[in-house]
């Protein structure tokens, strides 16, 4: 049992690392070098970052251990939002928040935290149906994502850009140079996936060994899938944090990537997994 503990700290700890070191750099880069906009950047990251999530759901589903996936969710989603309220106090942005596309946007992301309680309440009556619904969801709420930011966010995240004397070199727009990127982006998803499976597999063992409930075991796979979150949070209000006009640019990553990466575990992520657990469980 102390070998497994052992394990799972390791794990989490290669998590961080792999998360911080890689993949966030390599998302960087790939934005820099294509000239990408922030909201696209926050999605990319959103997408990036829910991997863990994935592979847990996916885990705990073929597993037959339903509640937890609900758990790791929900868990994963709240952790999330948190993270994300953290990372703006520390990088002193809290009045961005009262734009009112990033309250709209933050409205949708407190949807997704209350939308699994609601499905805990029905667990035993889940079927093919509630995981339609949330897929149909998902394209309610990436509408008005995308009609939020075109309405209150596209027209001032465009003039500070304007005003941004940075010119791009011909290095930074190499399409090479992001391939490499790429690359380097699929590197991190694998090694989070595979070190993942082995975090979900110390995380059963333990459960099985120590009686801890599926609730609890959800919970803490929420706060290990949630770690890429919270360094990506940091880091993009970190890169524009140097001109005070600018801040705003890196909120509305930061939100996009909250935003994308709870609708992704709810939407997508979750139904999956109630689709695994209905024919393999």
């Amino acid at each position: 049992m102390i070998i497994e503990i052992i394990k799972f700290f390791i794990y989490a700890i290669l998590i961080v690392l792999i998360s911080k070191y890689i993949l966030v750099k390599a998302l960087r880069r790939l934005a820099e070098n294509l000239n990408l906009q922030p909201r696209l950047i926050g999605k990319i990251s959103g997408v990036a970052t829910s991997i863990p999530e994935f592979l847990t759901v996916t885990i705990s589903s073929f597993q037959g251990l339903a509640s937890t996936s609900i758990y790791n969710i929900l868990s994963s989603n709240v952790i999330n939002f948190i993270q994300y309220i953290f990372s703006i106090v520390i990088n002193k942005n809290g009045n961005v928040l009262k734009k009112l596309g990033i309250l709209f946007q933050n409205m949708l992301v407190i949807l997704t935290i209350l939308l699994p309680i609601g499905l805990l309440k029905i667990e035993g009556q889940m079927g093919i149906k509630i995981a339609v619904i949330l897929i149909f969801l998902y394209v309610i709420f990436s509408w008005l994502m995308k009609k939020t930011h075109e309405k209150y966010l596209k027209k001032e995240e465009e003039k500070i850009e304007q005003h941004q004397s940075v010119e791009i070199s011909e290095e930074k727009s190499s399409y090479k140079k992001s391939y490499v990127h790429v690359s380097y982006i699929l590197l991190a998803g694998i090694l989070l996936y595979l070190i993942g499976n082995q975090l979900g597999n110390v995380l059963n063992t333990l459960s099985e060994q120590l009686g801890i409930a599926e609730s609890i075991l959800g919970i803490l796979l929420g706060f290990i899938t949630s770690i890429p979150e919270l360094i990506t949070f940091f880091e993009a209000q970190k890169h524009y944090k140097e001109e005070e006009e600018n801040k705003v640019l890196g909120v509305i990553e930061t939100t996009n990537n909250l935003l994308t990466s709870n609708m992704l575990n709810l939407f997508i992520i979750q139904p999956l997994g109630i689709i695994i657990f209905m024919l393999f469980a």
